[in-house]
């Protein structure tokens, strides 16, 4: 006979700046080395993580992402509560955005990295004095966003389609 593992269902809201500074790929990256199951999305209040898991894992998520934010994310302040949805998704994904109304915050611009620059500068690079370069770590944010949830779709950049492999 096999033991079960127990399983439990959190939703986590992240208030604060956690929005177009790369914090749900953060969340998903560290869940997956949890195996942590469940969801993180961008809406009107800043990020919901749904994850499902072994209660010592959610824990450790939850420590985690206070300790590997982003470099741009300010967290002002985590909730936890039981998940109500019984729906155990199979892994971790970033899911789509929820519109909501808007009661989070949204980093300021911020100036080039030094990653960025180096890859600016490398002739051997995609990117090679491509003057737009930024990543989560630098660039505009501020400046560039119409609307919240911060998404491509909300920015000023939705009208300027991305390539291939950046898609």
């Amino acid at each position: 006979m096999t033991a079960s593992v127990l399983v439990s269902g959190e939703r986590i809201r992240v208030r604060g700046t956690v929005q177009g500074v790369g914090f749900r790929p953060t969340v998903w990256r560290i869940a997956h080395s949890l195996g942590v199951r469940g969801r993180v999305t961008n809406d009107g209040e800043g990020v919901l993580i749904e994850a499902w898991g072994d209660p010592a894992a959610l824990q450790e998520l939850v420590l985690r992402i206070h300790r590997e934010a982003p470099m741009l994310a300010r967290i002002d302040g985590v909730e936890r509560s039981p998940a109500a949805d019984t729906d155990v998704p199979a892994d971790f994904r970033i899911t789509a955005s929820r519109a909501s109304s808007a009661q989070t915050h949204i980093a300021p611009d911020a100036a080039v990295c030094a990653e960025c620059v180096q890859e600016i500068f490398d002739p051997f690079t995609r990117r090679f004095r491509y003057p737009f370069t930024n990543c989560t770590h630098c660039g505009p944010r501020l400046s560039i966003v119409e609307r919240v949830p911060y998404d491509r779709a909300n920015t000023t950049m939705a009208h300027f389609p991305l390539c291939a492999e950046c898609r």
